[in-house]
């Protein structure tokens, strides 16, 4: 029987109501854990990863970024990620849930913190633009530390305000490299737009089916999607189609077939020329590499 993907609960056993955690890199890869980070597992929180010395791969949804001193890494809650093991790296990281950052901001400011972890809107990988800025963020993460590791009756609301900070930092140094988000034109609608496919993509692989939803035609549904992420609609649709088609090939047992049904193929030769068509690979094949 093919082994189930990890799914990995927010748990923290020192602090269970902060909904927040800070964890070196280092310690984190010499744990025993109750699942292998080494390979794929599915988190049920947000992770910065930040790494202030060192090298190394990590994996985030199926794809490998590469790392070094003064990088980081964003993993949004229900993505797949797995860690490699590195013998120099030393770095943080930020775990929480959504919770830790609603309780603190406004509606529109939580929405808006939340969408640096959009992998739609944003590259999750962010290189510091000198060493000034590598410099100040390494201090804000290490205060954060020191406050985490404080626990008394101020440090969560510390921890909590110092994280924002580091997030709109990170909102910063994106828009000096040109990646600015979270301003720009129908970027609600696209949100909108981005929920519906993630949860109909197997009911419906049409613009027309998401347009006729959102009560638009499909030729503004096209313009929202090009203004914000400068793509099709039509192409949204089939990266995310293909993002959850992967998820079920490795973390169910279900047969190819079987998956090929679920994803809305009545065709199982029509779903693997269109698995194929956009990896590069067959289903049976990234089953068996992952």
């Amino acid at each position: 029987m093919k082994e189930q993907l990890p799914k990995i609960n927010f748990e923290n056993q020192d602090n269970p109501n902060s909904y927040f955690e800070i964890v070196k890199i280092e310690e984190l890869l010499q744990r025993e854990l109750d699942h292998d980070i080494e390979k794929n597992h599915l988190v049920k929180f947000y992770i910065i990863f930040f790494a202030y010395e060192g090298k190394g791969y990590h994996t985030i949804d199926f794809k490998d970024y590469e790392y070094d001193e003064g990088t980081v890494l964003l993993i949004r809650k229900d993505q797949i990620h797995k860690f490699f093991r590195s013998s120099d790296v030393k770095g943080f990281l930020l775990v929480f849930t959504e919770e830790f950052i609603i309780s603190h901001l406004n509606r529109m400011e939580a929405l808006k913190s939340m969408q640096l972890f959009n992998d739609s809107l944003s590259f999750p990988k962010i290189v510091f633009n000198n060493k000034e800025e590598f410099s100040d963020f390494t201090i804000l993460i290490k205060h954060m530390e020191s406050e985490y590791r404080t626990k008394d009756d101020f440090s969560i609301g510390i921890t909590r305000s110092v994280l924002h900070i580091v997030i709109t930092k990170l909102f910063r140094i994106k828009a000096k490299a040109g990646h600015t988000i979270g301003r720009k034109k129908y970027m609600e609608q696209f949100l909108e737009f981005q929920m519906l496919v993630e949860e109909d993509c197997f009911k419906s692989k049409k613009v027309q089916y998401y347009a006729q939803k959102m009560g638009i035609s499909t030729k503004t549904l096209n313009n929202i999607v090009n203004n914000v992420i400068n793509s099709s609609a039509k192409t949204f649709i089939d990266e995310r189609t293909i993002m959850q088609i992967k998820r079920l090939l490795i973390s169910t047992d279900h047969s190819i077939k079987e998956i090929a049904y679920i994803s809305g193929f009545s065709d199982p030769t029509n779903f693997f020329k269109y698995f194929k068509k956009f990896t590069d690979n067959s289903p049976e094949a990234f089953r068996q590499a992952h």
